[in-house]
């Protein structure tokens, strides 16, 4: 092993002395871009946050104006109706600007009247579904890892079940999550026709959520791993997503492939400076330029689906980072908060 330099044994030399003083104020040093990889055991690569950008595919229109992503090739199952939203063909003015159309907002948030919310829902199942009475069922989301049956019952619910994920062999219900930069999974056993769908921010997905859920359908409803497709929606990609000292130790301490899902992304790209819709917002410890840490979350699910027993091939990145597309997404980060919810969905209906 090559000793350290003098200069290098010096630069720790005052970094530890610094660590000292800080301490003896209760303070804690928090490393930034590569400093705090390396704390963490990882050996990263520079890499530019264009390289890691997955375009939107292009959106299906509905006959009622909704726009939204569906899963190439899941349209030969035609029991299945499943995809995801986008902010396009609704009748939400929350969020918009001047004489811009409405928007598709399908969250209860503060901003919009839960009516106008509730019509959105209705074109949504009726774009995606066919039906605009088809029973949706959302969550309490809480980011964990918790997974629910759901049945016919829970959509009379007055306050939906608190969970991140949820599953049915019930035949006529639409079971949803929200987003707005986490990342959806929409998961289905094509013999059996139970469906399920996940939402996996980062704390969700350290939490195992995706493995859990499918390890659920495993031992409840008796699926097979080979008989599992899943496709895997749009969120925060790893070209925006940057994460802070706490996201990469949680991830290390968890996944022994965790050094695949982080990228040393330098902030000062081409792509961002051409592009205001890049992630503005940095974690507590990082200056506003120079490198930070990306995590990929898509990724990482997929990963977890793989370790679930599903094949490769039958994993789909549906593709759209929802910080770069603002035009197209509803962004929590991008828009400092203020933002509406998509919905993944997914139901079995009768066949035609």
């Amino acid at each position: 092993m090559p000793s350290s330099s003098p200069k290098s044994t010096a630069v720790d030399a005052e970094l530890r002395r610094l660590d000292v003083l800080l301490a003896s104020a209760g303070l804690v040093r928090t490393p930034r871009g590569q400093a705090a990889a390396r704390r963490a055991g990882l050996n990263l690569l520079r890499t530019p946050a264009e390289a890691l950008h997955r375009p939107a595919p292009e959106p299906v229109v509905a006959a009622n104006g909704v726009h939204w992503l569906a899963v190439p090739g899941w349209e030969k199952y035609r029991w299945l109706r499943a995809g995801f939203s986008t902010r396009k063909g609704g009748q939400s003015r929350a969020y918009t600007e001047g004489d811009a159309p409405g928007e598709l907002n399908l969250g209860f948030t503060a901003e919009d009247p839960r009516e106008v919310v509730l019509a959105n829902r209705r074109l949504l199942a009726e774009a995606i579904a066919g039906s605009a009475d088809l029973p949706l069922i959302s969550l309490k989301q809480i980011h964990s890892g918790l997974v629910r049956r759901a049945t016919a019952a829970d959509a009379a619910r007055a306050l939906p079940l608190r969970a991140d994920g949820h599953f049915t062999a019930e035949p006529g219900l639409l079971l949803a999550v929200q987003t707005a930069d986490c990342i959806p999974i929409l998961v289905a056993d094509r013999k059996k026709k139970i469906i399920s769908t996940f939402h996996a921010g980062w704390r969700g997905t350290v939490k195992r959520i995706v493995e859990l859920g499918v390890g659920r359908l495993r031992m409840e409803c008796g699926s097979r791993p080979e008989d599992l497709i899943a496709a895997i929606g749009p969120g925060a990609g790893p070209c925006c997503y940057a994460v802070g000292k706490e996201v990469i130790q949680e991830f290390t301490s968890q996944f022994a492939y965790a050094a695949e899902l982080f990228h040393e992304v330098d902030n000062a790209s081409p792509v961002r400076a051409q592009s205001p819709t890049f992630l503005n917002q940095r974690p507590p410890g990082h200056a506003p330029t120079g490198s930070l840490i990306h995590l990929d979350l898509i990724e990482a699910n997929r990963r977890q689906l793989l370790d679930a027993g599903l094949k490769p091939r039958a994993v789909q990145i549906v593709g759209g980072c929802t910080n770069c597309r603002q035009d197209l997404f509803f962004s929590h980060r991008g828009s400092g908060g203020k933002a509406g919810r998509m919905m993944a969905v997914i139901g079995v209906v009768a066949e035609p």
